[in-house]
């Protein structure tokens, strides 16, 4: 075994349990690393606390991403492909531990981790509740100590070379991602794919919430990001109304008028939903907004009145049909 202490890092040692391969492999920001791990107390019985390989599946975080523990970035970056190391590291290093370990634990459980808002800061989550639901984790919690990690890297990948969520992707990334999602989703949309399209929606509905968390309400840059967001989510309306689900629309976008009254394009979708529900009245309104704010639609109201008409007149006749087969 070859012992050391990492340079320039304190409260941490690193044993090599087995050396890997080739060089040091080149760790620059978004390559994604893929790893086993196996998280240990240190007392004498070496009580398991977590386990990627019982679990069944390895860990793969991304570099620079400010994973919620912060060491094990540091951990990994020290090591070869196939190498084994066990890091002994001090409680400065583990104090969050118990917050991540709850995060990988609802998942392997198929467990939605968001429920418990993993991904705020793990120190504003541990003073926040009082049980982490595990009764280890909370103990951990209570009386932080440290712990060994042993930990086998398998592979380093290179941005290039993974398809990259979109939860991954640099502030930059990301606005530069939004045009290319919303292209590939008009595409799709064309090609008849609505779930497909609308899945591209999403994700660039998500980069720009992402990036307008980071900006003031309300001043320019945020209004920017909202106008391009509520284009997206009409466009996923578009979908919606495709796939028949209606009242999802009318949420959407009444949601959208709450905010941005003058919204023609979201007045003109609503219509469209509350004719397709039977809502005669709200869609006649809606439309006749459509009008006021853009009278060079008038066409298209025109059409979009025709429609509801017909829709109610079949409504109308299925009624009567009903009501003589009652009386019958």
């Amino acid at each position: 075994m070859d012992t050391a202490l990492l340079l320039n890092v304190e409260g941490i040692k690193k044993t090599i349990l087995h050396g890997g391969t080739g060089d040091l492999p080149n760790f620059i920001t978004g390559s994604r690393v893929t790893f086993h791990f196996r998280t240990t107390k240190c007392d004498e019985e070496r009580t398991v606390i977590d386990d990627s390989k019982q679990v069944g599946q390895p860990m793969h975080i991304i570099i620079g991403n400010m994973f919620k523990l912060e060491v094990w970035e540091i951990l990994l970056t020290s090591m070869r492909v196939g190498e084994v190391a066990e890091f002994w590291c001090d409680t400065i290093h583990t104090g969050v531990y118990p917050i991540l370990s709850r995060s990988l634990r609802q998942m392997a459980e198929g467990k939605d981790p968001t429920e418990w808002h993993v991904h705020t800061c793990g120190l504003a989550n541990m003073f926040a509740y009082h049980t982490l639901g595990y009764e280890d984790l909370d103990e951990l919690q209570k009386e932080p100590q440290p712990l060994t990690f042993v930990i086998e890297l398998l592979q380093v990948e290179a941005p290039s070379e993974y398809q990259r969520e979109t939860w991954n992707l640099s502030n930059v990334e990301k606005m530069q991602a939004v045009p290319i999602l919303h292209g590939e989703g008009n595409r799709l949309f064309k090609l008849g794919r609505f779930e497909e399209a609308s899945t591209k929606y999403q994700e660039a509905i998500v980069c720009l919430r992402n990036l307008q968390t980071k900006e003031k309400p309300w001043e320019v840059q945020w209004l920017k990001l909202e106008k391009m967001i509520n284009t997206l989510i009409l466009n996923y309306c578009q979908c919606l109304l495709k796939k028949e689900e209606y009242y999802e629309v009318l949420e959407h976008t009444s949601d959208i008028l709450r905010h941005h009254p003058g919204m023609v394009k979201a007045y003109y979708v609503r219509a469209r939903a509350h004719a397709e529900v039977w809502n005669e009245a709200e869609a006649k309104a809606d439309l006749q907004k459509v009008l006021e704010l853009e009278p060079s639609m008038q066409k298209a109201v025109r059409r979009e009145l025709q429609v509801l008409e017909n829709r109610m007149e079949e409504k109308r006749e299925e009624e009567r049909l009903r009501c003589r087969n009652m009386l019958r």
